[in-house]
């Protein structure tokens, strides 16, 4: 008897034989035949921000196709400021102005449906001043909490729009999740809105969740960069891991490429939460986040976050052991910062800036490893955060464990490995581009 990708995620093992996907498929441009996971077309040049031309989102192409996904139907949306067209106006904002389609509810998520809220915050239940609409706080809701608010708001189908990072641990696919779940439970459709992957989809890399250690920064057994898109990672969560699918359809980009990172896709960024202000940003944080773990400086509180890490009595020593490396795609320069909120509000300390030199060649999750073992072979006040929150990021005490054995970026590595590669094996089944 076959193996099934679902038994084989939760268990971690060897790859064998997989049964049937049990995704629903995507709405939009037809599937290329013999393309993977149903693949769009590739899309030639029309991701190249270089040739004036730029990438087409999922709501790009909702809007041009008359919204004909939703009619009929009362909508809400789970998004962000991120939820944005190419010349920058909200996607709720367009679609409350159009009377092809009936919207009459806004979620929001983390950090709130406007932005306002820092992390571990929302904005809670407020009618929008703009539109008028009722927003509902989806924050720290799940399960038949979430089902209710949905029940409440009087919708009958919940889009999903908003921009994610690339990092297992950024919550936003998680409220996307809890948001599956919760629309299955209340009997609403589910329509994800897709937008690029800013740090590509070439590969997905580093450890994959052990769910002994689920939380709201990691549910399901995925990578900790998962190299797909939100479309991807919802037909990838309706297949493997809702005990009842949801009424999924999801709208493909065109002009996306999998090696493309976001300055490739011609659209502008918007900060998907206040810490993450760049592309750059979001291109180092699946390896540089761990740090939020340990009792350095993640760098919030910068102009730099999660490019500048460091502590009080951190010196030149740390930056040229991790130079030592010689990690792939990536160099270290001593720095000195003094951040204005989080840890050492108000203090200078030393530490390191990562400077990538070289985007394909780098592999943040190794990298993050790397200078989590430089720091505490060069600091003796290096500490991890009492509450183990490191095992929660990485999705196991396994990284934590090895480092504090003593052992090496690549022997910390090569422990993940085996899950990993039966996570890409399954993953590839669900990817919608080449």
């Amino acid at each position: 008897m076959g193996v099934s990708r679902r038994g084989l995620l939760a268990a971690g093992g060897a790859v064998g034989t997989v049964g049937a996907t049990g995704a629903a498929g995507a709405a939009g441009l037809p599937a290329t035949p013999g393309a993977p996971g149903g693949a769009a077309a590739p899309g030639g040049a029309a991701g190249d921000a270089r040739r004036g031309r730029r990438v087409r989102t999922g709501f790009d192409r909702l809007a041009a196709d008359g919204y004909a996904v939703l009619a009929g139907q009362r909508v809400g949306v789970v998004t962000n400021p991120t939820g944005v067209t190419a010349d920058v106006r909200h996607v709720v904002d367009v679609m409350h102005a159009d009377d092809r389609v009936r919207l009459v509810a806004v979620f929001g998520p983390e950090h709130g449906f406007r932005g306002t809220a820092q992390a571990g915050g929302s904005e809670g239940r407020y009618d929008d001043p703009a539109t008028g609409l009722p927003v509902y706080d989806t924050y720290g809701r799940s399960g038949q909490a979430l089902a209710d608010v949905f029940t409440a708001s009087g919708v009958d189908t919940v889009v999903f729009d908003i921009q994610d990072a690339g990092a297992r641990f950024y919550t936003y696919i998680w409220t996307m999740y809890d948001c599956m779940v919760a629309a299955e439970l209340a009997g609403k459709r589910f329509v994800v809105l897709d937008r690029p992957n800013p740090v590509g989809g070439r590969a997905a890399l580093g450890p994959v969740l052990d769910r002994a250690y689920a939380t709201f920064v990691g549910r399901e057994p995925i990578a900790q960069v998962h190299g797909m898109t939100v479309a991807e990672l919802a037909r990838l969560f309706n297949g493997e891991f809702l005990a009842r699918p949801v009424r999924l359809e999801t709208v493909r980009m065109a002009g996306w490429r999998r090696r493309d990172l976001f300055d490739a896709s011609g659209l502008p960024w918007v900060p998907p939460s206040p810490n993450m202000p760049t592309p750059d940003t979001a291109l180092v944080y699946g390896g540089t986040c761990l740090f939020e773990g340990t009792n350095l400086s993640e760098g919030r509180g910068t102009t730099r976050p999660f490019e500048l890490l460091g502590a009080e009595g951190v010196d030149r020593r740390w930056a040229e052991a991790a130079n030592a490396l010689e990690l792939p795609g990536v160099a270290f320069r001593e720095a000195y910062f003094a951040p204005v909120f989080s840890k050492f509000q108000g203090r200078t300390v030393g530490g390191v800036q990562l400077h990538v030199h070289d985007r394909e060649a780098f592999d943040p999750v190794r990298t993050g490893v790397g200078l989590l073992v430089t720091a505490k072979r060069t600091w003796s006040g290096f500490a991890w955060r009492a509450d183990r929150w490191i095992d929660k990021l990485t999705g196991s005490a396994t990284v934590r464990t090895l480092i504090d054995a003593g052992a090496g970026p690549d022997e910390v590595a090569a422990a993940w490995e085996r899950d990993l590669a039966a996570f890409r094996a399954v993953r590839g089944e669900y990817l919608l581009y080449r």
